[in-house]
């Protein structure tokens, strides 16, 4: 039987899980001039086009400073409704199967948003997103640059919709703003059953270190970018040995670094590190996370065997239930040799 073709039409309808997906970085130009429109939100910019120029960096810092004043235009529940259904449609068609998604609550809540219209208004997105053929969650952020205060309060805020959220995570500007700094809070969100994960970015200031108390200290399940790992092959090893996936991101990581880390990504894959392949912020980078694919597989060269073996870590990554991991392991098997079959005739 014939090796199906490597195309940009089954990398996209290849199943897959997406795993480091922030809801405010879909927020395409389109539906912010909406929201801005809905609820008299003055963003400067009275068109598309304009408010598409506004999307310019060239750094993390510079991305930061526009994508958090964009947020301004979500007040309503109904808005963070809109929003993640937006996503959610745009990731069917890119054959996502399974999604845990990030959002930032301090970042609304900071404004005087209440933070159940956030949570309420994304979680029912997450149960809708199901019509679409999309196992959904969601998992609740806190903004590192902010004190660690902040965010042991949000998370108490957030407790009594817990069953909303499956985990919490870390984002935001890194220098100085250690995995140590949260310990207190991400202890308390895992005596109360929640996953975790942090993101540790690439090429940051004292990225080994943030990696390695993510591991050691912390515990983490997961790590969110995390490829400066290579450099320490004493954290590869305890990396493979807690089973830790990470949440890559390649086209993101060309707008901020002058490097996509395809060969970082490739050589941690082959070690046996379970890497996985993301969109990021996608309303942003230009990419969702077929495109992401599309430009890994472009990039370092890869053939079907390791761009299927990048699909099946992101279910294996997942916070699913180990049935359901294998349920969507052996849709990807049926796929490829549905496109094998059709190869072949």
């Amino acid at each position: 039987m014939a090796a199906p073709a490597l195309t940009a039409e089954f990398l996209t309808g290849l199943p897959k899980c997406e795993l480091h997906l922030h809801l405010e970085g879909t927020l395409e130009p389109e539906l912010k001039l909406a929201l801005a429109t809905r609820n008299g939100v003055d963003i400067g910019q009275s068109t598309v086009e304009e408010v598409r120029a506004t999307y310019s960096f060239d750094s993390l810092a510079s991305f930061l400073n526009v994508y958090y004043p964009a947020m301004n235009v979500l007040v309503e529940e109904q808005d963070f409704y809109d929003l993640a259904h937006e996503y959610f449609v745009r990731a069917a068609a890119d054959g996502v199967r399974r999604v845990e998604a990030f959002f930032d609550p301090q970042a609304h809540t900071a404004r005087g948003v209440p933070i159940e219209n956030v949570i309420l208004g994304y979680h029912r997105a997450t149960v809708d997103a199901a019509q679409l053929g999309v196992s959904a969650e969601l998992i609740l952020c806190f903004l590192r640059d902010m004190p660690a205060a902040s965010a042991l309060s949000t998370l108490t805020a957030a407790l009594p919709y817990k069953d909303r959220f499956i985990g919490v995570g870390l984002d935001s500007d890194e220098r100085d703003n250690p995995p140590a700094k949260f310990a207190e809070v991400f202890a308390l969100a895992r005596a109360e059953g929640l996953k975790l994960t942090m993101h540790c970015d690439i090429d940051q200031v004292g990225s080994i270190n943030n990696i390695r108390q993510a591991l050691e200290e912390i515990g983490v399940d997961r790590i969110d970018h995390g490829t400066n790992i290579v450099e320490n092959p004493a954290l590869v090893a305890l990396l493979l040995e807690s089973n830790v996936g990470l949440t890559c991101c390649p086209v993101s990581n060309s707008f901020v670094t002058a490097d996509m880390k395809a060969t970082e990504m490739v050589d941690l894959l082959r070690m046996g590190v379970k890497v996985t392949l993301n969109s990021d912020d996608p309303a942003y980078f230009g990419s969702y996370i077929a495109g992401n694919y599309i430009a890994l597989a472009e990039k370092a060269q890869l053939g079907v065997d390791e761009m299927v073996l990048l699909a099946k870590n992101s279910f294996d990554a997942s916070w699913l239930p180990d049935e359901d991991k294998q349920r969507y392991i052996a849709e990807i098997d049926a796929y490829v040799t549905a496109a094998s079959t059709a190869a072949s005739a």
